[in-house]
């Protein structure tokens, strides 16, 4: 059975999708970096490097807003138009 071969608008539709998507994610991880940087980094720079703590932070950070975007996720997808 051969797979049906999408037409122009449709090619053009599905192109369009996943520039969206592709911006979505894009503007996620600059808010995630924007944040957990922000919470977890002091404004004086005295190291090159992160710090121990610093790098804590941010693991820490990253890891609780890849949870809750995950979970919001799931509890918009669970939910049903009445």
């Amino acid at each position: 059975m051969a797979a049906a071969v999408p037409s122009a608008s449709e090619r053009e539709q599905i192109f369009s999708m996943a520039e969206k998507e592709m911006e979505y994610r894009v503007e996620m991880f600059n808010k995630l970096t924007h944040t957990c940087f922000k919470k977890c980094v002091e404004n004086k720079y005295k190291d090159s490097e992160l710090n121990m703590g610093e790098n804590n932070c941010i693991d820490r950070c990253v890891s609780k807003y890849w949870q809750v975007t995950n979970l919001v996720g799931t509890l918009l997808g669970n939910t049903r138009p009445m």
